[in-house]
């Protein structure tokens, strides 16, 4: 799916650099970022999600001891 963005012209101009040392395309190098990136942004985003809804008290909590006594790790 083609998807366009504005660089900043110093973001451009790394990326453009960097595409030209290494003989890779501007694009290679976009898709590995994205690639690599995008995991962290889940993580981040959805947590923060999460977060905001166990403290407004829509998410239920379980506390530890209980999560390991169902789940046979007790000590």
């Amino acid at each position: 799916m083609p998807t366009s963005i504005r660089l900043p012209p110093a973001i451009e101009k790394r990326l453009t650099t960097l595409a030209s040392k290494t003989g890779r395309s501007k694009a290679f190098y976009l898709r590995e970022i994205i690639e690599s990136g995008l995991e962290d942004a889940e993580d981040y985003y959805l947590a923060s999600k999460v977060l905001d809804r166990v403290r407004s008290g829509k998410e239920k909590v379980f506390p530890l001891a209980e999560v390991e006594k169902d789940l046979g790790l007790e000590d």
